[in-house]
C-alpha cells in the first residue's frame, strides 16, 4: 500500500470531520454564540487574558498539546497492525478528541476560564475536585517517567543528539532573556533559534557524547538511568524558574519543529514513494497483549489526551477572542494531533521498513514493540527526510532531535504542573509544609516519578516503559474521561442532545477499566507489588468516576433544560449576548479560579 495513499485519505476523513461535525457540535451541542462576550475581553489584563487573532491562538494551542506521546503510542501500537491502530486514531480523532478538546474549551469560556478541576466541582459536585486531583498526580507522575525513559532511551541510541539538545537549553533562555527585555515578538528570535539548533546538529555528529563509561564507573546497570536521574534533576531546576526564562522560548522554537517534523513526513513520503511493509492487520504472538482493550489505551494521547483539557480550560481560554473561534481552535487542535500520530504509523510501517520481513524483525513481540517504539519512528523519519536529500546521519539526528525536544518540553511541564498539584493536595489535607515549601514540593514531584522510572523487571527488552506506557494511557484516558464528564453533564443541562459527549465517555470508561482489570490480574500472577497497589489505586479513581459521572447525569437529565436559565445558564457564571449593552452584567470582578489546570499552558 502506497504510504500517501494513506496519508491522502486520513487528511480527507480529517478534513470532513472538522467540516462537517465540528460544525454539528458548534450549533447543536455546544450553541457557541458570536455575540457572547468572552473572558480574553471581559478580564483583559494584557497577561494572562488577552484576546488573541484565532490562527496565533491555534498555533499557540496546537504546540501546547503536542508532544512525544502521539508519536510514541501509535509508533508502539502499529504492533497490533497499521489498520486498526489509523482506524482508531482517524475515529478517535473525529469522534473523541474532537469533542472533548472542542467541549473543555468552549465550556470553560462559559465558566469565565476556569480550569477542568475547578469546573468539574462546580458542574458536578465537591468529590469531583478530589477526584481530578488524584488522576493527574497518577497521570503526571505517569507523564514524567515514561518520558523521562524515552529521552534516555533515545541518548543512548543517538549520541550525536545530545550536544544540539544540551545547547538549546542556554540557547532558548537567551531568547527568552531577550524577549522579555526588549518586549518584542518572538517569531524572528524563535525561527532564528530552530537554525542555530539545526546547525548544532552538525556539531553533535561530528562529537557524539557516550555516558557509558560514566553510568558503569557509577554503578548503573544501564546507561539510560544514569540520562534518567540527570533529566529529573534538570526538571527540579527547571520547574523552578520563570516559565519566560526557559519554557517559553523553548515552546517557541519547538513550535517550528513540529510544523518542520510534518512537512519532513509528508513530503518524504510523496518523494520517496514509500509503502507500508506493515501487516493491515498483525498475527500477534501468543501471550502479547490483546486488542481490546490495549490497542486504545496504548495509541492514548494519538486519539485522545485527558491532559488536553488542561491547556484548553487552562489558557487558550483566557486567550479566545470570539467563542466561535472554540471550533477552529479546540477541533483543529485535535485534528493536529491526529496528523502527528498519523505520520508515526507512516513512519514506522513505511520509513522503517523496506520488506515486510524487515519490519516483523522490529515487532516480533509486544515488550521488544514498546521498547524500540520510538527508535523505529526516528528512523523511519530519518528515512523520510534522506528521501529529501538530507545525509541519513544528520537526518537521524534531526529526527531525534525532534522527538527528544518534545518530550523534554513535556517533562518541563509535567514536573511544574505536579508541583502545583502537590501543593493544591496539601492546601485541602491541612498539610502547610507540602503546600507552602517550594523546595519540598518539588523534590515530591521529581522523586516520585523518578522511581517509577528506575523500577527495575525490564532490562534492555523494555517491558517495564510497555507497562508503564499502559499505565500511562490509562489515567489519560480517565482524565478525557472526567472532562467528557463535565462537558456532558454541562450539556445535558441545558437541554442539548448529550449523545456525542455520552458515547466517547461510555467507550473510555469501559475500555480504560478493562485494561486495569486485566493489568492488575497480570501484575499480581507475576508478584509485580508494586505496579499491582498503583493499578487498583487508578482501578478505584475509575470506578469513583464512573459513580460520580453516573450520579450527576443522573440529576442532569432529571432537571434538564429547567435547572437554570437559558439566557444565563449557570446563575452569573457566564455572561450572555446582553453583557456587550450592559458591562456590569453578572460577577465581572470575580476572576477564574486556577486549580492545576488553570496553569497547564506550556
Amino acid at each position: 500500500m502506497p504510504a500517501f495513499v494513506v496519508g491522502a485519505v486520513v487528511g480527507i476523513l480529517f478534513f470532513v470531520g472538522y467540516r462537517y461535525y465540528s460544525s454539528y457540535l458548534a450549533r447543536r451541542v455546544y450553541a457557541l454564540d458570536p455575540a457572547f462576550v468572552t473572558p480574553a475581553h471581559r478580564f483583559n489584563d494584557g497577561v494572562d487574558f488577552v484576546p488573541t487573532n484565532k490562527h496565533v491562538l491555534f498555533g499557540h494551542h496546537f504546540t501546547s498539546v503536542a508532544g512525544a506521546a502521539p508519536i510514541v503510542g501509535p509508533a508502539i501500537a502499529v504492533f497490533w497492525g497499521w489498520g486498526p491502530a489509523l482506524a482508531w486514531i482517524v475515529l478517535g480523532t473525529i469522534f473523541a478528541a474532537g469533542v472533548h478538546d472542542f467541549g473543555s474549551l468552549a465550556v470553560s469560556v462559559r465558566h469565565k476560564a476556569r480550569s477542568i478541576g475547578t469546573l468539574a466541582g462546580e458542574v458536578i459536585n465537591g468529590r469531583a475536585r478530589m477526584l481530578f486531583l488524584a488522576i493527574i498526580f497518577f497521570l503526571l507522575t505517569l507523564v514524567n517517567a515514561v518520558f523521562a525513559v524515552v529521552i534516555g532511551n533515545l541518548f543512548v541510541a543517538n549520541p550525536g543528539a545530545v550536544i544540539p539538545i544540551v545547547l538549546e537549553i542556554p540557547l532558548a533562555i537567551f531568547i527568552g532573556i531577550y524577549i522579555y527585555r526588549t518586549r518584542s515578538s518572538a517569531l524572528l528570535p524563535s525561527i532564528v533559534g530552530v537554525l542555530v539548533l539545526y546547525a548544532l546538529i552538525l556539531v553533535g555528529n561530528a562529537f557524539p557524547i557516550s555516558l557509558d563509561g560514566w553510568a558503569e564507573a557509577l554503578g548503573f546497570e544501564q546507561t539510560r538511568n544514569l540520562w534518567v536521574v540527570l533529566l529529573f534533576a534538570y526538571t527540579w531546576v527547571a520547574s523552578r524558574i520563570p516559565v519566560w526564562v526557559l519554557l517559553q522560548p523553548r515552546d517557541y522554537i519547538n513550535s517550528h519543529q513540529l510544523f518542520i517534523a510534518l512537512g519532513v513526513i509528508a513530503l518524504g513520503v510523496i518523494v520517496g514513494m514509500d509503502t507500508i511493509e506493515a501487516p493491515v492487520v498483525n498475527d500477534v504472538p501468543e501471550g502479547a497483549p490483546s486488542f481490546f482493550p490495549f490497542l486504545f489505551i496504548t495509541i492514548a494521547c494519538g486519539a485522545i489526551s485527558g491532559f488536553h483539557s488542561l491547556v484548553a480550560s487552562g489558557t487558550s481560554s483566557k486567550q479566545l477572542d470570539k467563542e466561535t473561534d472554540a471550533r477552529y481552535v479546540g477541533y483543529m487542535g485535535a485534528v493536529g494531533e491526529g496528523s502527528l500520530a498519523t505520520g508515526s504509523v507512516l513512519a514506522t510501517t513505511a520509513g522503517v521498513a523496506a520488506t515486510q520481513a524487515d519490519w516483523e524483525a522490529l515487532y516480533p513481540d509486544f515488550a521488544t514493540a514498546s521498547g524500540g517504539a520510538t527508535g523505529n519512528f526516528v528512523n523511519g523519519v530519518a528515512e523520510f527526510a534522506n528521501n529529501l536529500g538530507v545525509p541519513l546521519d544528520l537526518a537521524t539526528i534531526f529526527a531525534a532531535v525532534v522527538v527528544i525536544s518534545f518530550a523534554a518540553t513535556t517533562m518541563d511541564t509535567g514536573v511544574r504542573l505536579q508541583r502545583y498539584v502537590v501543593q493544591e493536595i496539601g492546601e485541602l489535607t491541612g498539610i502547610r509544609v507540602l503546600a507552602r515549601n517550594l523546595t519540598l514540593a518539588t523534590t515530591v514531584a521529581v522523586v516520585i516519578p523518578l522511581a517509577m522510572a528506575l523500577l527495575p523487571g525490564g532490562g534492555e527488552a523494555g517491558y517495564t516503559f510497555g507497562v508503564l506506557w499502559q499505565l500511562f494511557g490509562t489515567t489519560n484516558q480517565l482524565t478525557a474521561g472526567l472532562a467528557l464528564s463535565v462537558i456532558a453533564v454541562w450539556v445535558t443541562r441545558r437541554g442539548r442532545n448529550p449523545v456525542a459527549v455520552l458515547v466517547p465517555l461510555v467507550f473510555l470508561l469501559v475500555m480504560t477499566s478493562w485494561a486495569l482489570i486485566t493489568n492488575l490480574r497480570n501484575f499480581v500472577e507475576a508478584g509485580q507489588w508494586v505496579l499491582a497497589p498503583l493499578d487498583a489505586v487508578i482501578f478505584v479513581l475509575a470506578i469513583w468516576l464512573m459513580v460520580e459521572a453516573a450520579l450527576s447525569l443522573r440529576s442532569a437529565f432529571r432537571d434538564r433544560g429547567r435547572a437554570v436559565p437559558a439566557e444565563d445558564p449557570t446563575g452569573g457564571g457566564e455572561e450572555s449576548a446582553v453583557a456587550r449593552a450592559n458591562p456590569e452584567h453578572g460577577d465581572s470582578t470575580a476572576g477564574p479560579t486556577e486549580g492545576p489546570g488553570g496553569r497547564a499552558g506550556r
